[in-house]
């Protein structure tokens, strides 16, 4: 009879523990992975990512959750169509070979008004390194175009391309990039 009632604890508990959890589907529309890095020492060049998708989790009780997000490495956009296939070949992105740009944390530590520290894998060229992001303002609420509820995300982070297998015109093409993540995320019902 006790192995019954232990059982029965669990359940309950495992179900209340899962309630606290929302999952939320990252809008594509309204997501916008952008980088930056230095140009021929005279100027900072500019790009983004137009394909991202990916889900993520927050536990507000347990203050913990996941983020696991996929970008198009094709989707390189700088304005510049010729740059753009360039980016896109084996001297940078190499994208016929390695299609996607992962990020996928371990641990999340929330801070006050909205920030958090995220611990987790990003991984380009098939080369995955510990990345931290920093989210610098999240905020959540009610869209009021789609009724929808919907959080909003701001995370930065640096990398050196170098440490990816990215070599291509060092020292006159920029090592250091800094990455921006404007994310909206949606829900799940």
């Amino acid at each position: 009879m006790h192995k019954i009632y232990t059982i029965f604890f669990l359940l309950i508990f495992s179900g209340s523990a899962m309630a606290e959890a929302e999952y939320y589907d990252i809008d594509p529309e309204h997501t916008f992975p952008h980088f930056a890095i230095d140009h021929l020492g005279l100027s900072t060049m500019y790009g983004r990512f137009d394909q991202t998708t990916g889900r993520l989790m927050i536990d507000h009780q347990r203050k913990n959750g996941f983020i696991d997000i996929k970008i198009a490495a094709v989707s390189i956009s700088t304005g510049f169509a010729k740059r753009d296939k360039h980016l896109r070949s084996p001297d940078f992105l190499n994208v016929m070979e390695f299609p996607d740009i992962t990020y996928k944390s371990r641990n999340i530590t929330f801070g006050d008004n909205g920030t958090a520290l995220v611990e987790g894998d990003l991984m380009i060229l098939g080369v995955t390194k510990s990345i931290p992001l920093n989210v610098n303002r999240t905020r959540c609420g009610t869209n009021p175009l789609t009724q929808a509820y919907t959080c909003g995300f701001e995370a930065t982070a640096e990398i050196k391309r170098s440490d990816f297998g990215s070599t291509y015109g060092l020292p006159n093409v920029g090592d250091t990039m800094k990455l921006w993540f404007e994310v909206e995320a949606i829900r799940e019902k």
